[in-house]
């Protein structure tokens, strides 16, 4: 197909100078100049837009414009042929000024003008017919007004462009009816001539004002892939220029149509100048677009859109995966941290009700042993060594349990247990903190918070204070532990710090650790409730 369009090019202009040297012989530039320039206008523009259907149907009018100018051809067949073809082109013309930008007849109305076009264009007694080329003419300037009457920001362009050849024709036959002057036959010829220029460009034009169009739109499928936070129905309007578009898309779960927002919306009634344009992918509806009727004239501006409509559908599809995919992880790693708090609060509390109360029950008969032994130092030696032993045995057992789950949390509630750990803390603590109670895994999330930064100030801070403060405010919980040390923490060294920062966001909540050398450090979570 491109080496025919390569070949058309040379092909026409040779053509069309063999054309005008049959006719006029060189003879009077001003006869045949204006003549060849109409036809090489047509084949010129039809195979720069050689890609739409317009464009094809302005080549062929343009290699079809010759035709007549071979009625004085010394071959019989050449010059017959020329003699009643010599109106053929006007089969293409008429179907272009009706199917504009289509290319293709759209309903029966123009179906059948298009084939009434073309056998009229082979039949040349009937444009040879003054009265009958003025009423054909008319004709076809109304069929072609028809799909633009009341379409507000397209009408007047299209109806201009699309309806002036045939105006200018009909005009230029009245002219000739009633004045069969050599004069006038002239002035209506080049009429005729100006005006298929004319057109050949504001076609060509149109066609490119639509390629801009479709760029638009491909752009806009680009901005898609990169971006989705735009509403596709506010970008299609703005690139098409229809700010009445709307757009649905296809809901498998509710086998309906949903908006951007994912509300199901009816397909509005189709009214006059509102054309409706189903969009699927094998087989499956996709999207619908409601819109002008004049904006999606053009296939590929259609399929353009489609694209984008498919995209933006993928998309948001994708998206609303991935969002319930997101959901469901944090709730599973939500309920991951409850049973495992859970197993913790359990195995601390078989440890507190099993294995400490037999070592302080072991810690009961040593001391009475040892009471009991007075006589034998070396025994009480061994009784003296088991008891330490024992100690530091139900002191081991006892943090064990806390790492696990701190008994006063369960107990007394999150402020008593901070309250422990601030005795507990080597570094002077100032405590400020609400007395409220909070969902287990916050409290839970609070303490371990606590706990992990006043173990980071009593090791590497070097700190005279520190100070704890928990508040609670509408919707969401601050915990702030601030010290006055070295500085310099970093969070993404050591597994104490990230640690915390899993838990804290495995309730929905966020960790902040703030610290510069020399300024202390500040360790800041907060949680949603």
């Amino acid at each position: 197909m491109r080496r025919l369009r390569l070949l058309l090019l040379p092909a026409g202009a040779a053509l069309g100078l063999v054309a005008e040297r049959e006719l006029y012989g060189w003879s009077s530039p001003a006869d045949w100049l204006p003549d060849l320039a109409a036809g090489w206008a047509l084949i010129g523009c039809g195979i720069v837009a050689w890609s739409s259907r317009i464009g094809k149907l302005m080549t062929a009018m343009g290699l079809l414009w010759f035709t007549g100018n071979f009625v004085g051809s010394s071959s019989s067949w050449v010059a017959w042929i020329s003699e009643h073809e010599q109106y053929a082109y006007r089969g293409p013309l008429v179907q272009m000024v009706l199917t504009f930008p289509r290319g293709r007849p759209a309903g029966r109305l123009e179906r059948v003008a298009v084939a009434g076009a073309y056998v009229a264009a082979v039949v040349t007694p009937v444009w040879r017919s003054e009265t009958t080329t003025i009423v054909l003419s008319v004709c076809i300037v109304i069929v072609a007004s028809r799909p633009w009457i009341g379409d507000g920001r397209r009408a007047l362009g299209a109806f201009l462009s699309s309806t002036f050849a045939a105006s200018v024709l009909a005009v230029g036959t009245a002219v000739r009816l009633g004045h069969h002057t050599q004069s006038a036959q002239a002035a209506t010829l080049l009429a005729d001539q100006a005006a298929l220029i004319a057109l050949a460009f504001a076609f060509l034009a149109a066609l490119l004002a639509s390629h801009v169009e479709r760029a638009g739109v491909t752009n806009l499928v680009v901005d898609l892939g990169q971006d989705r936070s735009g509403s596709l129905r506010r970008a299609l309007a703005t690139t098409l220029g229809d700010p009445t578009l709307e757009i649905g898309y296809w809901s498998a779960e509710s086998e309906s149509y949903v908006d951007d927002a994912g509300a199901s919306r009816d397909l509005p009634d189709v009214v006059e100048g509102r054309s409706v344009t189903r969009i699927g992918s094998d087989g499956s509806p996709v999207a619908v677009v409601v819109h002008d009727s004049a904006v999606l004239e053009d296939p590929s501006l259609v399929e353009a859109v489609a694209a984008a409509s498919r995209l933006a559908a993928t998309n948001a599809q994708l998206q609303a995966d991935v969002r319930a995919q997101l959901a469901e992880l944090q709730s599973s790693r939500r309920r991951l941290l409850r049973s495992g708090d859970a197993q913790r609060r359990r195995l601390e509390q078989r440890l507190r009700d099993g294995v400490e109360s037999r070592l302080l029950g072991l810690e009961r008969v040593l001391h009475e042993a040892r009471m009991r032994v007075s006589s034998s130092v070396g025994v009480l030696d061994r009784i003296r060594r088991a008891e330490e032993q024992t100690a530091q045995t139900l002191v081991q057992l006892r943090e064990l349990g806390l790492g696990l789950h701190p008994p006063a949390l369960s107990e007394r509630g999150l402020s008593a247990a901070l309250a422990s750990l601030a005795e507990q803390c080597p570094t002077p603590v100032e405590l400020m903190v609400s007395e409220a109670r909070l969902p287990e895994e916050i409290e839970a999330a609070v303490f371990f918070v606590c706990s992990e930064a006043l173990a980071n100030v009593a090791k590497y801070a070097s700190a005279s204070t520190v100070a704890v403060r928990l508040a609670v405010e509408p919707g969401v919980v601050r915990i702030e532990v601030a010290d006055d040390g070295v500085g310099g923490a970093d969070p993404t060294r050591g597994s104490g710090l990230r640690g915390l920062a899993d838990r804290v966001e495995a309730v929905g909540g966020s960790l902040r650790v703030e610290g510069r050398a020399g300024g202390g450090t500040r360790v800041v979570a907060e949680f949603g409730l």
